[in-house]
């Protein structure tokens, strides 16, 4: 019995953990499936006007002030792990729901309430800007973007509170 109170106490504590560390972000455009790559959303090189798609984030932790969104290409190298932008959106310290509005690509005009952390990777293959839309030409491209709760002070990111990684979709 001693033993079975101390599992289910530790089973507890990780849950709680894992709770706080634990994003749920969703695609709000109907059109990102995170399946294929809508029509349209690719770079200007293959015919594309792409934007970034409106996300929606539940359960952010107390004490985030700004969301990071790091936009990546899975099937190529030197795109992955936010090769295609890296930018966070201020938040209200307390809000535990927050719907990110879409950022246009090829552009480093970013919207109100948005910093830049680090611009896509390949100015030359295509326009430069703080994103570059999925760019693969459509051979099949594995495209996503993590995205995490952070403490920001100043334009640099002190702490990640919470993280989730999530399919946008094949291009």
């Amino acid at each position: 019995m001693k033993y079975s109170a101390i599992i289910l106490l530790s089973m507890l504590a990780a849950n709680a953990y894992s709770d706080n560390k634990s994003l749920n972000v969703s695609l709000a455009d109907p059109a990102w499936d995170g399946k294929t790559v809508p029509t349209g959303q690719q770079c200007e090189k293959f015919g594309g006007t792409g934007s970034t798609p409106l996300l929606t984030v539940q359960h952010v932790p107390a004490g985030a002030n700004a969301v990071v969104m790091e936009y990546s290409d899975r099937t190529y190298q030197a795109m992955d792990r936010g090769g295609h932008g890296k930018f966070a959106y201020r938040i209200s310290p307390n809000s535990s729901t927050v719907n990110i509005p879409s950022v246009t690509g090829h552009t480093f005009d970013l919207p109100k309430e948005f910093f830049l952390i680090e611009a896509q990777r390949a100015p030359t293959w295509d326009k430069e800007g703080a994103y570059l839309p999925p760019c693969s030409g459509g051979k099949g491209n594995d495209y996503y973007v993590t995205v995490k709760a952070v403490k920001e002070v100043d334009g640099g990111i002190r702490e990640v509170l919470g993280e989730t990684e999530v399919a946008l979709g094949k291009y």
